[in-house]
């Protein structure tokens, strides 16, 4: 892998260097979008079969009381085909999500200041982990292994929260390159989507706790609706990276991959 020379700095490639044999052209915008739309699409296939043809053992707790929305993991690991239709689509965009690290490194080696190359290589690192992790929490579902899946999902969220903060962080007071307008654009939209993502991970916790303690009737859906918020903004604080890299392209040939 090696930066080719009179090209921008986060200019990648892989294998080698037959610039006239390349034959497939994908916007990485395109990807970005691509990438989010596996597991976005996935998600709602999991819920509404759920709902469709497991509504009542996928809505029933431990206090008997009548919901009507499936909690995530009970949607996505506790029956089939929704649980191998969601580790398929996890599958599939954690290969992607190797193009757009690869990507967010060569881009902050670009416009980031020296002095804060410990924060984009811990916003990476916190990148790398929150992949992972959701990786293993799909693979392994609570009803496989809860110890597992329980601390899966924790280090999911952990380095979720960490990784949208140092984005934002870097992109605020870290640069030393001006915005276009399509950045201008993900820093909103970023900020806007961990702002959602923060709240509505109290609000989960918060009817988490009230079904638990008080057993009302629909209070268990209101902390599914939460969590099904959780995930959807992050999602669409990933897809982001469409903005980011506008104008980038992935271009694919049997001699290698360069994005340029």
């Amino acid at each position: 892998m090696n930066k080719i020379r009179g090209e921008s700095d986060y200019t990648l490639l892989i294998g080698e260097d037959h610039s006239t044999n390349y034959r497939i052209v994908i916007s990485f915008s395109k990807l970005a979008w691509f990438t989010v739309s596996l597991p976005f699409f996935a998600f709602v296939f999991c819920i509404l079969w759920s709902v469709t043809y497991n509504f009542e053992h996928a809505t029933s707790t431990h206090c008997q009381v009548y919901n009507f929305l499936p909690s995530i993991s009970a949607a996505i690991g506790n029956y089939k085909p929704q649980k191998d239709v969601w580790k398929i689509a996890i599958a599939l965009q954690a290969v992607n999500r190797f193009l757009v690290f690869a990507m967010y490194y060569y881009y902050y080696k670009e416009v980031v200041h020296k002095w804060a190359e410990g924060v984009s290589r811990s916003a990476l690192f916190a990148y790398a982990l929150e992949n992972i992790s959701l990786v293993t929490l799909s693979f392994w579902t609570s009803s496989e292994n809860y110890a597992f899946h329980k601390l899966s999902f924790i280090t999911f969220l952990i380095m979720s929260l960490i990784h949208m903060g140092l984005s934002i962080y870097i992109e605020k007071n870290c640069r030393h390159a001006s915005r276009d307008a399509n950045e201008l654009r993900s820093y909103v939209l970023k900020t806007r989507a961990m702002t959602l993502n923060i709240f509505s991970i109290f609000m989960a916790c918060y009817f988490f706790w009230r079904h638990n303690a008080y057993c009302e009737s629909f209070v268990y859906s209101m902390f599914a609706l939460f969590e099904y918020m959780v995930v959807l903004t992050n999602m669409a604080f990933h897809v982001t990276a469409a903005w980011d890299f506008a104008g980038r392209s992935l271009l694919l040939s049997t001699r290698g991959v360069r994005i340029v």
